[in-house]
């Protein structure tokens, strides 16, 4: 199971960095986006996930579910869902001043 989990991870991060380096807009996004998936997907893991065990300390209790990549990962959702919404507007917004959607800016 970590070596799929892994090897998703790897997959994730190649397919984002190629699209990151694409010359068009739309790519770049959605290569940050694929980034983004794969940074939660790894921060996710990271926080050995264990199943039916309760993610607050009671008493008389030996183990408990670590809540801290849980919220890392909430956050980090909501700063990609942020950061995707202005990476899009400005990609709109560049397309509008310049006419393309080449990331330079320049023709091809």
């Amino acid at each position: 199971m970590e070596a799929l989990l892994a090897s998703v991870v790897g997959l994730l991060t190649a397919c984002g960095l190629y699209l990151l380096l694409r010359g068009r807009t739309f790519p770049v996004v959605l290569g940050i986006t694929l980034l983004s998936y794969a940074v939660n997907l790894f921060l996710f893991v990271m926080g050995r996930l264990s199943i039916g065990i309760p993610a607050v300390l009671e008493p008389n209790r030996s183990e408990y579910a670590d809540p801290l990549p849980q919220a890392l990962v909430l956050t980090a959702i909501v700063i990609g869902f942020g950061m995707t919404a202005f990476v899009v507007v400005l990609a709109l917004r560049a397309r509008a001043d310049l006419g393309n959607d080449q990331v330079d800016g320049r023709e091809p």
